[in-house]
C-alpha cells in the first residue's frame, strides 16, 4: 500500500469528521434559536441570515453570544421532560387513581362487556390491596 494514499485517507477522514461536527453545531444553533420563545422575530431573522450566509462564523458568534442561555434552556427542557415522564409513569402505573376510581373504572368496563365478572373481581381485589 502506498504511504501517500494512507495519509490521504487519514486527512480525508479528519476533514469529514470536522464537517459533520460543524453541521451538528450549526443545526443545534438553529434548533435552539427557533426554540427560544424570548427571542423576537427580527432577532431570529438576523441570526438566520448570519447562520445561512456565514455558517462557520455565524455558529461561532451564536455560541459565544448565547451559549450560556442555550445550556440553561436545554437543562430546563430536560427537567420538564423528566417531570412529564414521571407523571406519565405514575398515571400508567395507577398510583394517582384512588381505589374507588379504579373500581368505578372496572365497573364501567364490566357494564360495557369489555371484561367479565372474574376479571372485574380481580381488578377490584387489586385496587383494594
Amino acid at each position: 500500500m502506498d504511504t501517500g494514499n494512507f495519509w490521504n485517507v487519514i486527512l480525508w477522514s479528519f476533514w469529514f469528521f470536522i464537517w459533520i461536527a460543524a453541521l451538528m453545531v450549526w443545526f443545534r444553533c438553529l434548533i435552539d434559536m427557533f426554540g427560544d420563545h424570548t427571542l423576537s422575530g427580527w432577532a431570529k431573522a438576523g441570526w438566520v441570515i448570519l447562520l445561512v450566509f456565514v455558517p462557520w462564523l455565524g455558529a461561532l458568534i451564536y455560541l459565544i453570544a448565547r451559549g450560556r442561555s442555550m445550556t440553561e434552556r436545554s437543562m430546563k427542557a430536560v427537567a420538564e421532560q423528566q417531570a412529564a415522564q414521571q407523571q406519565y409513569i405514575q398515571q400508567v402505573a395507577g398510583k394517582s387513581a384512588s381505589p374507588a376510581a379504579q373500581i368505578a373504572d372496572a365497573k364501567a368496563l364490566l357494564d360495557s362487556g369489555a371484561i367479565n365478572q372474574t376479571e372485574f373481581d380481580s381488578l377490584k381485589t387489586k385496587a383494594l390491596a
